[in-house]
């Protein structure tokens, strides 16, 4: 096909030539970290003793288990550079991004795996870039949000935030002064009882004082109203199942907030990606929260590669045949069109779209 080039015979070495670019490690950190997601691609588990057998060559199995567990046992990695990389990788731009706030939890016996994440909307899917382990089972409380908030700000700053879209469980007085104190514009979803005053200065719940709106309809009150203590703006869509659609606005545009609030569904796509429609992440068996934490860090860096893999094929060479979700606009992620035509493909040597992907990432 016209545009592509010639294929190459080490795709090792060529991604362990763009990680340097990238990564201030030594080449030994380098080619494991190349052959690690050359792994991944390969067998789409993060299960370690499957990881072994993707590495290939003549060293035992047994072998790359073993530096697999030496790996997550004794490398540490600097969550802030990290964060850099992956949006030096990621095409997201310089921002102002929107922001997404969610968690992931599944169990491993009796063991609770819980992840808390900020992500950037991009295309249809969220991009992680900070994370947290959460060591038990529930919603995030106020502090935990703030922690995981503060290290982006520390990183990129208040100004790269256009917008931070979160979901009703993540709510509260503490939460939404903390947001406002630091002059972090959001849409924040709440829950139907919350209560609101009326025209007439009477608290009521909002979905009392919506109750006629029809599926479809949405309504934007006029003013700002308190909520828990908190002057926001508030607006409403009723969707087709009768259920509403809440959002709490700060330092946005209100006219936009529900427009805007369909990019929280793009962290979900990201966990369908990291997890059973992609590299099967409830796989492992790690149960420590700082290998979890590594784990989480080398999935986002094979999860952003497989990403622009994907655009790079769907903009420059053919479409990737999309399957049409609802309420998300199409993209080359979208369901599981990425990983599923990407990852299939990356770990031949002789095959011509990892050429492109890493002579095109050389070059950016």
């Amino acid at each position: 096909m016209a545009g592509i080039p010639a294929p190459i015979d080490d795709p090792v070495g060529e991604l362990k030539a763009v990680l340097a670019e990238h990564l201030p490690w030594h080449g030994a950190r380098i080619g494991f970290l190349a052959h690690f997601l050359l792994a991944l691609f390969k067998v789409r588990s993060v299960n370690l003793a499957e990881l072994a057998t993707g590495f290939g060559g003549t060293v035992r199995v047994a072998s790359h288990y073993k530096r697999l567990q030496r790996f997550f046992r004794s490398f540490e990695m600097e969550p802030d550079s990290w964060a850099r990389l992956l949006v030096r990788l990621a095409p997201v731009g310089e921002g102002p991004w929107r922001l997404t706030l969610d968690r992931t939890h599944w169990r491993f016996g009796q063991t609770d795996i819980h992840f808390l994440v900020l992500g950037i909307a991009y295309r249809g899917i969220a991009l992680p870039v900070f994370w947290t382990v959460l060591d038990k089972p529930g919603n995030s409380n106020t502090a935990e949000r703030i922690a995981l908030m503060e290290r982006f700000l520390a990183v990129f700053g208040v100004e790269r935030i256009a917008v931070l879209l979160a979901d009703r469980e993540f709510v509260g007085e503490a939460w939404f002064r903390w947001l406002q104190a630091q002059q972090i514009p959001f849409h924040q979803r709440i829950k139907c009882d919350t209560l609101v005053p009326n025209h007439w200065n009477r608290l009521m719940r909002i979905d009392a004082l919506l109750g006629s709106l029809k599926p479809g309809q949405v309504y934007r009150l006029p003013g700002r109203r308190p909520v828990w203590g908190c002057f926001v703006h508030l607006s409403a869509l009723r969707l087709e199942n009768g259920e509403f659609l809440i959002l709490a606005t700060f330092g946005a545009p209100q006219n936009q907030a529900i427009e805007a609030y369909a990019d929280r569904w793009q962290v979900e796509t990201l966990f369908g990606c990291l997890k059973t429609r992609g590299f099967n992440f409830e796989d492992t068996h790690l149960r420590d929260a700082p290998r979890l934490a590594k784990l989480m860090a080398l999935l986002a860096l094979a999860f952003v590669w497989s990403y622009r893999t994907g655009e790079c094929l769907h903009d420059h060479i053919q479409p990737i045949p999309l399957k049409k979700p609802f309420s998300v606009p199409l993209s080359p992620s979208s369901g599981t069109a990425l990983i599923s035509s990407v990852t299939s493909s990356l770990t031949s040597p002789r095959n011509s779209r990892i050429s492109w992907t890493l002579r095109f990432l050389s070059c950016t």
